[in-house]
């Protein structure tokens, strides 16, 4: 297994990477066999004043997928401790489904993974901060897949949303978690005004059978979460 450890505003000392390499070790020891990297980023806020200054995230390429996770508190090693936990919950969870589908030769259906209850409040007495200048980009493959793989990836990722390329269409599309519950997909909108794809199509033949229809895409819009860079 390959562990990759990158600081930014934080020197990455030799104590830190070997509690890092030790936790780590530890989290992925049963799923080592399907992990091939692991990368772990370390931060600290630049404002002091925020109570949950250092973030810890972790990224494991397991057989092709990204499984991601990411802690904040006001100690490092307390975020390395809270994400070490989270990633192996995630490599456990991304085990045992797939270890079910070799087992079950049953059809492919979605399945959405319950979340945990926040038993905090998150916010806490953090204060606003603006973005800094530096933008952080990131580069990733973007192999084509199903609606249906997408969303088992978005439960892999921590995050609110997940960036695609539509297998059907060969178009990036964003799959996101709604407000009110469920999922729901953004896709691209031609010049002329038409949009390609299963999901287009769904819409069009419920309103024309008179049935509901899903949300039109502006307001399926107003419900997307703003995005993290």
């Amino acid at each position: 297994m390959k562990l990759l450890i990158q600081g930014n505003n934080i020197e990455v000392t030799e104590a830190i990477r070997n509690y890092v390499e030790e936790k780590l070790e530890n989290a992925v020891k049963h799923f080592q066999q399907i992990t091939s990297k692991v990368d772990v980023h370390l931060s600290v806020a630049h404002n002091s004043r925020v109570s949950d200054r250092t973030k810890a995230e972790v990224t494991v390429h397991a057989n092709g997928k990204v499984i991601r996770a990411q802690e904040h508190s006001g100690d490092l090693y307390a975020s390395i401790d809270l994400v070490a936990d989270k990633i192996a919950r995630q490599l456990r969870k991304y085990k045992e489904k797939n270890l079910h589908k070799k087992t079950h030769d049953s059809p492919k259906t979605a399945e959405t993974v319950t979340p945990e209850p926040v038993s905090e409040n998150l916010v806490r007495d953090r204060a606003p901060e603006l973005p800094e200048d530096v933008v952080r980009v990131k580069y990733f493959a973007m192999p084509p897949m199903s609606i249906e793989e997408a969303q088992e990836q978005l439960q892999l990722v921590d995050h609110d949303f997940y960036v695609f390329c539509n297998e059907e269409t060969n178009e990036i599309n964003v799959i996101y978690q709604r407000n009110h519950g469920g999922y729901g997909v953004i896709q691209p909108r031609k010049g002329n005004g038409h949009t390609h794809g299963v999901l287009h199509d769904k819409v069009h033949e419920a309103d024309q059978n008179g049935n509901s229809a899903p949300a039109k895409p502006e307001e399926e819009l107003s419900e997307c979460p703003p995005a993290e860079v």
